[in-house]
């Protein structure tokens, strides 16, 4: 088995190379040694950097000396601090046009081809909740259609409660946090991984059901449905009416059949969560390149997570495809410094206990990783949370780093396929939308194979490169959006991972 060098050194201007495996004191690095024992993925200083000096990887500031720091030394945040990030922007300076194939190269996969011209890659019933007090009802409905009720309809992939701990004690229409969580039910109704739909209310909440008819122009029939508890006259009978709509939606869900749909109808998600210092070396960069293969076929690729793009967001705006795109991109910075501040935190919170322990000391180094999710592809659309993309090839969408949080925002923007990279470890998955995991190192990969789909860890053994992982992985994509399961659909995750962003006052 080929073994990995001790270190990584991505740059020539970098101050500082990446250990590949724990390392003794006194190891040898280029032209100086260790000088304490360094653990896995960690950054080891390969020259002096003064108190107060740049440390930089990927040709990047990632922070500064808080103390002298000696050739040899741990880099890590016993000796690194952070500062809110002070630059001029770019727009449009390093745009990269993405050739388009030709016919005879043009991919496609197995989808269901909805009425309104969109494509699933799953065909659920969902029960969406408009509020807290309507889950109960929601998960009893879901949980009445186990695998005997659904036997007589191979063609449905389950039935699906969506219910959130939110919806009223909010700020009504015209506030974020209001206008977020009905671009999210609206998202989930009108979602092409949703055969069938019914809505279920409480009856007095602030975030009325018949609002968001009105406002987006939903039409009750057979397979988009709405009942409120009160209206119903209580749980129970709301329980048994949801039952009974159901039934009566499966068999015409049931009708729905995979048909050939090219790979242009794909709307992928792009994840990372429980991050290491791999993350940005193996796993981001090769979705990276899977999405530059996506954009090529016409596929919409679209990440998320703004506070993990903070200190990157520079080389972003140099690929914006306008001006426009590039001061949107911007404009939500500018709003995270702001909600950081007003709530007392700072941008360098995100970065959890588990990231720093893999080798992540700020949030700059983070983001520089997490932003190679997005390739190289031309920035052609930067979208609000949970905001329906309508743009193809690589974009954007606001979002918290929360894991959860984000993905509903990508699902409800239309998103088909989500696929999520993740260094330390993560037990996650999502509906209607297949997640696809990747492992960013093999050690983590041979521990939970029964958790992650690809193992990026061989790039660094120089197994394969990038881009044959990320030709690998957009492989993938077209598989799964043709019906492949994944190994968090295998283990049935997805129903706990519905979290609109609550934006705003609890009241």
């Amino acid at each position: 088995m080929t073994q990995a060098p001790l270190y990584v050194r991505l740059d020539a201007s970098d101050n500082v190379v990446t250990a590949t495996r724990a390392l003794e004191k006194r190891t040898p690095i280029e032209e100086t040694a260790t000088t304490s024992l360094v653990p896995s993925g960690h950054k080891i200083a390969t020259r002096a950097i003064p108190k107060g000096g740049e440390i930089r990887k990927y040709a990047q500031l990632i922070g500064y000396a808080s103390e002298d720091i000696s050739p040899g030394a741990h880099v890590h945040t016993h000796n690194t601090e952070f500062r809110n990030t002070d630059m001029a922007y770019e727009f449009g300076t390093d745009v990269r046009h993405v050739a388009s194939v030709v016919d005879e190269d043009r991919h496609s996969f197995m989808g269901f081809r909805r009425e309104n011209g969109k494509v699933g890659t799953r065909n659920y019933i969902a029960i969406v909740t408009s509020v807290n007090c309507s889950a109960t009802a929601a998960r009893r409905i879901a949980d009445h259609f186990g695998p005997d009720e659904l036997a007589p309809y191979p063609n449905v992939d389950g039935v699906v409660a969506f219910v959130h701990g939110t919806g009223c004690g909010m700020a009504g229409q015209g506030s974020d946090g209001f206008e977020a969580l009905q671009r999210v039910m609206w998202g989930y109704a009108k979602h092409p991984n949703n055969a069938g739909v019914i809505m279920v209310g409480l009856g007095c909440e602030m975030n009325q059901i018949d609002w968001l008819l009105e406002a987006y122009g939903l039409k009750q029939g057979p397979l988009f449905q709405t009942m409120n508890i009160q209206g119903v006259a209580g749980l129970r009978k709301t329980v048994e009416l949801g039952i009974e709509k159901v039934k009566a939606m499966l068999p015409l869900a049931n009708e729905a059949t995979r048909t050939p749909c090219p790979a242009s109808e794909l709307t992928v998600a792009l994840q990372c969560g429980g991050s290491d210092a791999w993350s940005g070396i193996t796993a981001n960069p090769a979705l990276g390149h899977a999405c530059d293969l996506l954009a090529a076929q016409g596929g919409t690729g679209v990440l998320a997570e703004t506070p993990e793009i903070y200190g990157a967001e520079h080389l972003l705006t140099r690929r914006a495809a306008t001006p426009d795109v590039g001061e949107k991109l911007v404009g939500l910075i500018r709003w995270w410094e702001d909600y950081t501040h007003r709530n007392k935190g700072s941008m360098d919170n995100n970065p959890s206990p588990g990231n720093k322990k893999g080798g992540l000391t700020t949030i700059l180094e983070k983001s520089l990783g997490a932003a190679a999710k997005g390739g190289t592809s031309p920035l052609t659309g930067v979208y609000k949370y949970a905001e329906q993309v309508t743009a193809k090839g690589f974009t954007f969408m606001d979002s918290p780093g929360y894991d959860p949080a984000s993905v509903t925002g990508q699902i409800a923007g239309g998103c088909n396929l989500v696929c999520f990279t993740t260094g330390r470890g993560s037990a996650f998955g999502s509906k209607p939308a297949p997640t696809i995991k990747i492992a960013t190192n093999s050690e983590m990969y041979s521990r939970m194979t029964e958790d992650m789909d690809v193992n990026a860890g061989d790039i660094l053994t120089g197994a394969t490169t990038v881009e044959e992982k990320g030709r690998e992985i957009y492989e993938l994509f077209l598989r799964v959006a043709s019906g492949e399961v994944t190994k968090s659909e295998a283990q049935g995750l997805g129903d706990y991972e519905f979290v609109p962003w609550q934006i705003g006052a609890v009241m």
